[in-house]
């Protein structure tokens, strides 16, 4: 056996414990790159750390990269967000599935490999976490039932789109309320007929006491919800129509009529002030498109700012 490598080991680790396909966790990194160095931060990350830094680790088995032109950016809301400050700010995504049952041993590895990148110099400094967090997997609501790709391809499948949506609630107890709703009647009766084709529902879990510096603690641990809605169009051509309004929540009266849930149903007025009606318990913090990158380009890289 290799000192260096310890290979004997791999067939020890792949002989016991979770071996699934289903995406139980997943790591949801948005990054600014610092003026000036848009370009140099997207060679790095395409040709680097993409797989380094993330596709090459023990149980991160999906991963896909997303992108907000200046176009993307400016039909982001509320206009004064938690999240980001501004709300333009984090113009790249990327999301990545982790096996359930394996979050443990996939944070070891990663924190591991990332002290090493960095003593290595192979960490792109310019650039600051937005708002980076790894999530556990909650629920996933299908517009088509079992129809369409699963959560599972959602990385996989070439969608047009993602629509990244973060909700704060008051307490536990009112997030859990919240998912339930979503999850049992918003969610299914806003993606009937919609561009969207599935939404995965996270929550956050804090980061290591070990994690790297450049990285804040993870706020909201036990009060936020994290959606990804994954598009069959590009969100330029349908916003108005579909998205426009997701920074809206309704009261969550049960009356039935559609009007409340992640968004108040298409077309609805915004005219309210940033945020969702903090009174009921439960606000949109962030609502930011995005559309896919090109892998091995810098395509979109002029058309950031």
């Amino acid at each position: 056996m290799s000192e260096e490598t310890r290979s004997d080991t791999y067939a020890e680790l792949a002989s016991v414990g979770p071996y699934g396909v289903r995406p139980g966790h997943a790591l949801i990194t948005m990054v600014e790159p610092h003026p000036g160095h848009e370009h140099a931060y997207n060679r790095w990350y395409e040709d680097d750390h993409y797989y380094a830094g993330a596709m090459a680790m023990p149980w991160m088995f999906a991963g896909r990269r997303w992108v907000a032109t200046r176009e993307l950016q400016e039909l982001r809301r509320p206009e004064k967000s938690a999240v980001a400050r501004p709300v333009t700010a984090g113009c790249y995504l990327s999301t990545y599935w982790i096996t359930e049952g394996r979050y443990d041993e996939h944070m070891k590895w990663t924190v591991g490999i990332n002290k090493r990148l960095n003593r290595d110099g192979r960490v792109h400094q310019e650039r600051t976490h937005v708002f980076t967090s790894f999530q556990d997997h909650e629920a996933t609501v299908y517009r088509d039932g079992a129809a369409g790709p699963r959560d599972v391809h959602a990385l996989d499948h070439p969608y047009a789109g993602l629509v990244l949506q973060v909700v704060d609630t008051d307490n536990p107890d009112r997030r859990a309320a919240l998912l339930d709703r979503l999850v049992t009647r918003d969610l299914p009766q806003r993606l009937a007929g919609s561009p969207a084709a599935m939404v995965t529902i996270f929550r956050p879990t804090p980061l290591p006491g070990d994690r790297m510096t450049y990285v804040k603690q993870v706020e909201g641990v036990d009060t936020r919800l994290t959606l990804l809605w994954f598009l069959d169009q590009d969100p330029r051509t349908c916003w108005t129509h579909h998205f426009a309004d997701l920074e809206w929540l309704g009261d969550g009266d049960g009356d039935g009529d559609g009007d409340e849930g992640a968004g108040e149903g298409r077309g609805a007025s915004t005219d309210r002030g940033a945020g969702t009606d903090r009174g009921a318990g439960a606000w949109v913090e962030l609502v930011a498109p995005f559309i896919p990158t090109v892998p091995g380009t810098d395509r979109y890289v002029d058309e950031l700012r």
